[in-house]
């Protein structure tokens, strides 16, 4: 018989008491942060935005609901929307094609981009009459002169571009180092020139394909172009030949300022295009976002450019667009990448717009970028 030691074996007791009590002691802590947090105590494992899980995966599909949930905006607080969203991003992002389509169809029956975008020569004949999009008791006589400047057609058709990437100009843009992945899209869509130099490329891109140009920009900054006009054509230089679009028919103080952009080209004998939208389209597509609910007095010009390049692309990317004073991680963030000037109040509806977008993602019918690009 060997001997024993009773202090070892007193220690080795001792030991795995101590180890019990802390598995039990580990257990218990674990099993009260389940109970005080419930399903939020488990999500923070899924909080590492890496894109790890596949879209349909059994998770993913969980946190895609949990977004798909909330079916308006006041059903919960904004910190718990962005966990939401947070949660959602370790998921890699996929295009379901059906509810793209159905999506796309959709637009088509409402609004008919790739025929009535733009007022062209075929749907706005020499002499008919254009009612405005907010002055509807004005009527715009479509003289030669004025028919001169539509082109014959649309420029784009349905699904025309594979891949397409609208740009907003929140500030939830900036540092994300987007611009390399931007730039690869096969059309980049931006809205009411942005500046794009060196200084923010890195993270916005600097191809652009078509740009929005506010007539308000056109009054305010460059006071009408009745004098100095090549302030205006240097800035639109930065866009190299992408086209130029404006509502020039969205009321009746808008008209001349966006032919002036023409005439203004045409004397610097440009080919860049130069484009208005069509009334009647906005109004559609003012309309179908109602129902969606975004009421507002005027949709952003963002919100136009995504719903024009659904049915224009086959597949639509979202950057820079956010419309609340912190990232979702709850940083504080400028209104605008270039500068924090916030629009003016009751104006556009942006937080309804956005929860659209999310929903959009979730859905797999766009691919909202509101982290860092890889």
């Amino acid at each position: 018989m060997g001997y024993s030691d009773p202090t070892a074996s007193r220690d080795l007791l001792g030991n795995r008491s101590l180890c019990f009590i802390f598995i039990c002691a580990f257990g218990l802590v674990t099993l009260l942060q389940q109970i005080l947090y419930g399903k939020n105590y488990v999500k923070r494992y899924l909080e590492r935005p890496d894109g790890s899980l596949e879209f349909n995966s059994t998770s993913c599909k969980e946190l895609r609901q949990e977004i798909t949930d909330v079916k308006v905006l006041t059903m919960v607080k904004t910190s718990e929307l962005f966990e939401r969203w947070r949660n959602l991003q370790v998921c890699k992002w996929e295009q379901n094609k059906e509810q793209a389509e159905n999506f796309r169809t959709s637009l088509s029956r409402c609004c008919n981009a790739p025929s009535f975008l733009f007022s062209t020569k075929r749907n706005t004949p020499s002499g008919s009459k254009l009612r405005y999009e907010v002055d509807t008791s004005g009527i715009l006589h479509i003289s030669p002169e004025i028919f001169k400047m539509f082109p014959d057609d649309m420029p784009y058709s349905k699904s025309q571009f594979k891949k397409c990437a609208v740009i907003g100009n929140g500030g939830i843009i900036k540092t994300s180092k987007c611009g390399r992945e931007i730039d690869a899209a096969d059309f980049v869509f931006r809205c009411n020139i942005p500046p794009i130099s060196d200084m923010y490329s890195e993270d916005v891109g600097s191809k652009t394909d078509l740009v929005t140009v506010n007539p308000s920009i056109i009054t305010e900054r460059f006071q009408k172009l009745e004098k100095w006009r090549k302030p205006f054509y240097d800035v639109l230089r930065h866009y190299e030949n992408s086209s130029v679009v404006l509502p020039a028919f969205y009321n009746t103080r808008n008209t001349d300022v966006s032919f002036r952009v023409k005439y203004m080209l045409d004397d610097f004998e440009s080919a860049r295009g130069v484009f208005f939208f069509h009334p009647q389209y906005l109004l559609n597509v003012q309309r179908f976002w109602a129902v969606q609910g975004v009421r507002a007095k005027r949709l952003s010009s963002g919100l136009m450019l995504v719903t024009a390049a659904m049915e224009l692309c086959e597949q639509v990317h979202l950057y820079g667009f956010w419309a609340f004073p912190m990232n979702p991680s709850g940083i504080f963030i400028t209104h605008h990448y270039y500068d924090n000037v916030k629009p003016r109040p009751g104006f556009h509806a942006m937080p309804y717009e956005i929860f659209n977008f999310m929903h959009m993602h979730a859905r797999g019918i766009v691919h909202v970028h509101t982290g860092p690009c890889r």
